[in-house]
């Protein structure tokens, strides 16, 4: 016999039915798991059928004869994990109001978990206005728009376009530019990566205004690629000029020095300035130029942490790592990160977590999706497969009389080739929002 649980995350009471085929013939057996519950299903095989409906649908199929094949609009899982694979996100139909992942406990016994299928393109709409931006989980990309310079420079996948990203639940941007004929560009590294600041600023300012997203906010964090070359303060007042001349003009903005609440934000881009020095050019110089991070360490292992305001922000960007080797290990500082402090201090606080990272030995698409065929046992895991993983077991993870933690997990996460190897870790983050509240601290 094979064991199946289900970990039911969503607000639904679902209602599995699972095929027990025998000798004597095939038959069915009903679970029912109550939100934020699981249950243990005993089946012959990991192939047998396995419908999953919500209490009203359920209802009625209770009282369908046993020959039926699967309950009306319900949902059928018959999808087993490949050999070796850790976990797989399971193709459901669209109308499905879950998303639905396997994930291997041991050869004989996986974990279902399901969670409500959340709309990233407007998933900040349904937090309160009252929440601080430093209790919120904002999934990122690092070097957004580092499409070109394949193995090297390349960061995120053609596949992702800007508009793209947005759609899909990305709220913090990681823009690097470099002056080029009197103009801001999109560059990497040495490597130029074509789309000109503006037409960045074009695609944003149409998603914050469209009426569905409207309510959303975006974190952009800017830095100079060609400081070797172009002045600090030549950098600066041309990214000033091309805020304010640029499509929303400053209204777009928000240019103060302090982590907002959401209800300030809405609509708005959130200014992370990793330029600009002591903000000369700017209104309110260095307290007009957004959140303005008083140091940043390269490539610091074991992070590091800086003051803004009232809150410190706990800083993970360890990107120069020894090699593939060294991906696990990555993961591990990456990720616990985004817990809350141990020491729970009574001053706020906020992590920004790299996932991603690059050396000579680890380019960044090896390190975001690991290389040969992990999915069959053969090769190694990338870090955005080991992340998802993670926050699945943090999702289905029990105290010893089996009921589910509730597990906070808060952070501004920025990862390359997001979507790859399955689209699983944006939505995974998303729901952590939903996740571990504190009442009276987050405004629910």
């Amino acid at each position: 016999m094979r064991r199946i649980t289900v970990v039911n995350r969503s607000q639904d009471i679902v209602t599995c039915r699972a095929e027990l085929a025998s000798a004597k013939g095939a038959g069915f057996e009903y679970y029912t798991v109550l939100p934020n519950d699981t249950e243990t299903l005993e089946l012959p095989s990991f192939r047998a059928g396995l419908v999953l409906a919500p209490q009203s649908l359920a209802e009625k199929a209770a009282l369908l004869d046993e020959r039926e094949v699967a309950a009306p609009d319900g949902f059928t899982i018959r999808v087993p994990l490949s050999f070796g694979a850790l976990w797989k996100a399971v193709p459901v139909a669209e109308e499905c109001p879950w998303l639905v992942y396997r994930v291997k406990v041991t050869k004989r016994h996986h974990q279902l978990l399901i969670i409500p299928r959340r709309d990233t393109n407007s998933f900040l709409s349904q937090i309160p206005d009252s929440v601080p931006l430093s209790c919120v989980t904002l999934p990122g990309t690092h070097d957004t728009m580092a499409f070109y310079g394949w193995p090297i420079s390349q960061c995120q996948s053609f596949d992702t376009p800007l508009a793209t990203q947005l759609a899909s639940g990305i709220r913090v941007l990681d823009i690097r530019l470099a002056v080029i004929k009197d103009r801001l560009i999109a560059y990497h590294g040495l490597y130029p990566q074509r789309m000109p600041f503006q037409e960045i600023l074009t695609i944003i300012h149409a998603f914050l205004t469209a009426n569905k997203t409207k309510h959303e906010t975006v974190v952009m964090s800017i830095k100079q690629e060609d400081f070797r070359t172009v002045s600090g303060m030549l950098f600066s007042k041309l990214v000033h000029d091309e805020i304010i001349n640029g499509p929303g003009g400053r209204d777009m903005w928000f240019l103060d020095n302090r982590i907002p609440l959401l209800g300030e934000v809405r609509g708005k881009i959130i200014m992370f300035s990793r330029f600009g020095g002591d903000g000369e050019g700017w209104d309110d110089g260095r307290e007009g130029i957004g959140i303005h991070p008083t140091a940043w360490p390269d490539s610091e292992r074991r992070g590091f942490t800086w003051d803004c305001k009232n809150t410190v922000v706990r800083t993970h960007d360890w990107y120069n790592i020894p090699s593939f080797l060294s991906i696990p290990e990555k993961t591990q500082l990456s990720t616990q990160i985004l817990l809350p402090p141990a020491a729970d201090p009574p001053t706020p606080s906020l992590a920004i977590t790299f996932f991603s990272a690059a050396s000579s030995l680890a380019f960044p698409p090896i390190v975001a999706r690991g290389f040969g065929w992990p999915k069959f046992g053969l090769g190694v895991e990338g870090v955005n497969a080991r992340v998802a993983r993670w926050l699945m077991s943090m999702l289905c993870e029990a105290d010893a009389a089996g009921a589910l933690q509730e597990p906070r997990i808060r952070g501004w996460t920025l990862a390359d080739f997001y979507a790859d190897p399955e689209p699983a870790l944006v939505p995974l983050l998303v729901e952590c929002n939903f996740r571990g509240r504190v009442h009276g601290e987050e405004g629910w």
